[in-house]
């Protein structure tokens, strides 16, 4: 199973709020000097636009990317996040016109299961080549958010059609409770979908305007020393 899990942010709290204004600021810096808020025009030019769904995955040579789903189902914009302070674009890939869908749970090492949200359709997204994955159409309409895995290569699952639920835009604050006072340090406008990589601490939110990824410099810091006892092994 993919070993990236959802978690709240430790030394930064993560609060969803009111709709607020703020000033957008490039690169964010806390004055603990823990938390760095990186903005949609910080990252490559695809991270700008409107993002539906999105997940995480790593591969077996140490890499992690994240997967965003675009233009309400046209486009998958995959990033190499392994690195959070060099985020890069890895592809860009024109999808059919299926309609808006989610990514809604791993099946098994290298796929994911993806719902459209007219529930009318399902598809396996293939990430035996991580860097280069392939959407695939399943003929069924049972619900296999349930479903029991079978190995690697099947699920079991109920009759049961899928509902779509509409994930609720919200406001997150990001701020700094490290220094002397809490310091709202960004407000992330219409959040739809989270998730963090509990490895490097890296949180990614998206919505209309685009990815906001909120780092925790001490948790990567600690990550690449890690990394380097293991290879040193």
């Amino acid at each position: 199973m993919n070993n990236i899990i959802k978690s709240t942010l430790a030394l930064g709290v993560v609060v969803a709020a009111a709709v607020l204004t703020s000033t957008a600021e490039a690169e964010i810096h806390s004055r603990s000097k823990e938390l760095v808020v990186m903005e949609a025009r910080d990252l490559p030019e695809q991270a700008q636009a409107r993002g539906n769904s999105l997940f995480l995955h790593s591969d077996n040579a140490g890499s992690t990317y994240l997967y965003i789903e675009q233009q309400q189902g046209g486009r998958l914009s995959v990033f190499d996040v392994t690195d959070p302070a060099r985020i890069k674009l890895v592809v860009s890939t024109p999808l059919a016109a299926e309609g808006a869908f989610d990514f809604v749970r791993p099946l098994g090492n290298d796929a994911e299961l993806v719902y459209f949200r007219d529930g009318q359709k399902a598809a396996v997204l293939d990430l035996r080549k991580a860097r280069r994955p392939e959407l695939r159409m399943i003929s069924t309409v049972t619900d296999l958010d349930q479903a029991e895995i079978l190995g690697e290569s099947g699920f079991l699952a109920t009759s049961q059609p899928y509902k779509y639920v509409s994930a609720v835009g919200r406001d997150y604050q990001v701020i700094d409770i490290a220094a002397s006072a809490p310091t709202q340090l960004a407000t992330v406008k219409e959040v739809r979908h989270r998730v963090t990589n509990n490895e490097t601490g890296t949180t990614f939110l998206v919505g209309p305007n685009g990815l906001t990824v909120v780092r925790r410099l001490r948790v990567e810091n600690e990550y690449k020393v890690h990394q380097m006892q293991m290879q040193g092994n």
